[in-house]
C-alpha cells in the first residue's frame, strides 16, 4: 500500500478523479469522515459537538493555491463569517483557526507575501476580538522560508499567533530551536506533502527520529508546544518528555486529525490531557482528503472499491 502514496498525492490535482470521489457513496462516505461539511454552520456543528466531549478544535476552511485576490478574499471573508459564528455560539474559548497563507493569497504572482501577509492580519485580528487565536499552517518545503518570515511579521502585533513545523524536512530540529521561546505556539506535525530526498527525510524511521529530537527540543523550551500524531509510540513519547521536563497539564496539548482515533482523543482527554482536533470543512476537500488516504492506507480499500464499482 505504501507504494500508492505518490500517485495518491499527484492525483491530489485531478479535477476528473475529484468529480468521480464525489459522486460515489463509499467515497462520499469517507469524504464524510475526514470533512464534517462545506459551509459554515456544518463547521460549527462539528465544533460544538466535540467541544461537548470535552476537546478543543481548531478550523480550517480548505483551500490552496489561490492565485487571484477575489478568491483570497472570498478565503478571508470565510473566515470571518466562521469567526463571528464562533462568538455568537460561545464556542471561541475552545476553538481557534488554522489558516494556510497559500489559501489567503501568498502564491499570487508579485505581490503575494504582501497580500498573504495583510489577508492574515486580518484574519488574526478578527480572531483576537473573538477570544482565539490563529495557527499558520505549514505547506510544502518551497514555502517554509516565506511562512516564517510571514510568522515573524505577524507576531509582532499578535504574538499568540501559533507556528506548525513538520519533522520530515531535514531543517525543522533547528526551526524547533529558533521557535521554542516563552509564549510561541508550535504546532509539530510529521509532515503530509511528498517532498524530495533532498530536503526531507524519506523513511519512515527517520521521520520518527527527527520527530523525537523535535519534540525534545519544544518540550524542553519555553513555549507551548502543540503535539500533532496519531502514532501511540510518539504519543507515549511526548508524555514521557513532558514528565520528564516538568511540564504541568495544559502547559502543552496533543493534537489529531477529525476523524482519525477519534477513541484516543476522548482517552487522553478523560486521562486530564489538553486535545485538540484539526477540523477541516469548505467545498476544497479533495486535495485534503488524497492527502488523509496517502496516510492511511486502509482507507485504500475503500476507494479503490468504490472506483471499481463505477468502471
Amino acid at each position: 500500500m505504501s507504494l500508492l502514496r505518490q500517485p495518491l498525492l499527484l492525483l491530489a490535482r485531478s479535477g476528473r478523479v475529484k468529480d468521480l470521489v464525489s459522486t460515489l457513496p463509499v467515497s462520499a462516505g469517507i469524504v464524510r469522515s475526514y470533512v464534517p461539511g462545506e459551509d459554515t454552520e456544518d463547521a460549527v456543528r462539528a465544533t460544538a459537538d466535540l467541544v461537548d466531549e470535552h476537546l478543543r478544535v481548531t478550523l480550517d476552511y480548505l483551500g490552496e493555491d489561490t492565485l487571484d485576490s477575489d478568491q483570497a478574499d472570498n478565503t478571508v471573508q470565510a473566515y470571518l463569517d466562521l469567526l463571528g459564528a464562533l462568538s455568537a455560539s460561545g464556542l471561541t474559548r475552545h476553538a481557534e483557526v488554522s489558516v494556510k497563507l497559500s489559501a489567503v493569497g501568498q502564491a499570487i504572482p508579485q505581490q503575494g507575501h504582501k497580500i498573504a501577509l495583510e489577508n492574515a492580519r486580518t484574519i488574526c485580528r478578527a480572531a483576537r476580538n473573538a477570544g482565539t487565536t490563529v495557527t499558520l499552517d505549514m505547506e510544502d518545503h518551497t514555502t517554509t522560508d516565506a511562512t516564517l518570515v510571514t510568522l515573524r511579521e505577524l507576531r509582532k502585533d499578535f504574538p499568540e499567533t501559533g507556528a506548525v513545523l513538520q519533522a520530515y524536512l531535514h531543517r525543522t530540529e533547528a526551526d524547533c530551536r529558533a521557535l521554542a521561546y516563552e509564549g510561541s505556539r508550535v504546532r509539530l506535525c510529521k509532515g503530509a506533502y511528498d517532498e524530495p530526498a533532498e530536503f526531507a527525510f524519506q523513511s519512515r524511521l527517520d521521520v520518527d527520529k527527527s520527530y523525537v529530537r523535535c519534540l525534545k527540543v519544544l518540550l524542553a523550551g519555553q513555549g507551548y508546544p502543540m503535539i500533532a500524531t496519531h502514532d501511540p509510540r510518539m504519543v507515549r513519547i511526548a508524555s514521557s518528555l513532558a514528565s520528564r521536563n516538568g511540564r504541568a497539564a495544559g502547559s502543552y496539548e496533543f493534537q489529531m486529525l477529525y476523524g482519525i482515533r477519534p477513541e484516543e482523543q476522548r482517552r487522553l482527554a478523560a486521562a486530564g490531557e489538553s486535545v485538540r482536533v484539526y477540523v477541516p470543512y469548505g467545498t476544497e476537500w479533495y486535495g485534503y482528503l488524497m492527502r488523509r488516504l496517502a496516510e492511511r492506507p486502509r482507507n485504500l480499500t475503500f476507494f479503490v472499491r468504490s472506483l471499481i464499482s463505477k468502471s
